[in-house]
């Protein structure tokens, strides 16, 4: 039988990415002479790769952008984003402690996120976290990107998982939603980067903070789910 996978979003859930996030971001602001963003503005801007996330603030001011613009853009903020890494980018507290827990408990992790897999895994390199995931896949891994089913059924192939032994934290309704049309259990954390409560996109539970993830609730969720399913 395989060991029960823990699968994690990346920016606002696993690491808070949005000071370097905004930073590059507002150096393509810079560029295109626009008004910055804020930290308020980034609980809508993140969430579905860097390029939505340029399109999204530009849409902001209302300025025009053709496909050639965007690309040039989002090439500026790769450029700026992967010079700075990690900058000030941290695991969330209580983290590291929580992997610790599921680990010796003979859990596997995994990370899911809508980044782009070339600079999550540099991310995460940088921050000497890589080698504690079983599989690490972007929003361009796959054909899809959440809030697909299948970028999660993936990411627990890759990892050598199943479906039925999983489960998903995130703080976004792209991951509770993805988590939910993979039919696998959604925890929920508070302190992302969504611009509406965790707890309004339903997922099977929220955790204040990473010092309440352990062993005993991922297999507690997991049989629950797995219940509920049988009885469908």
């Amino acid at each position: 039988m395989t060991s029960p996978l823990v699968i994690f979003d990346l920016d606002g859930t696993l690491i808070d990415t949005a000071p370097d996030l905004m930073a590059s971001l507002n150096h393509v602001m810079d560029l295109h002479g626009l008004e910055h963003v804020t930290f308020g503005d980034m609980t809508w801007l993140v969430g579905q790769g860097a390029k939505v996330m340029i399109e999204r603030a530009w849409s902001l001011h209302k300025h025009p952008t053709s496909p050639e613009q965007l690309e040039a853009a989002f090439d500026a903020f790769l450029l700026h984003y992967a010079a700075g890494m990690p900058g000030k980018s941290q695991p969330y507290a209580g983290l590291l402690a929580a992997l610790d827990r599921l680990e010796t408990a003979g859990m596997q992790l995994a990370v899911c996120t809508n980044k782009g897999e070339k600079l999550a895994l540099q991310l995460l390199d940088c921050l000497n976290l890589t080698g504690r995931f079983a599989a690490i896949t972007g929003g361009d891994t796959f054909e899809v990107k959440k809030p697909h089913g299948d970028h999660i059924l993936k990411t627990i192939d890759k990892a050598g998982g199943r479906a039925d032994n999983a489960v998903m934290i995130g703080d976004s309704i792209n991951d509770i939603l993805a988590a939910q049309n993979a039919s696998v259990p959604a925890i929920g954390v508070p302190f992302g980067y969504s611009d509406k409560p965790v707890a309004s996109f339903n997922p099977d539970i929220v955790i204040e903070h990473f010092d309440e993830l352990d062993a005993a609730l991922v297999e507690k969720l997991i049989a629950a789910n797995n219940k509920a399913l049988l009885s469908q």
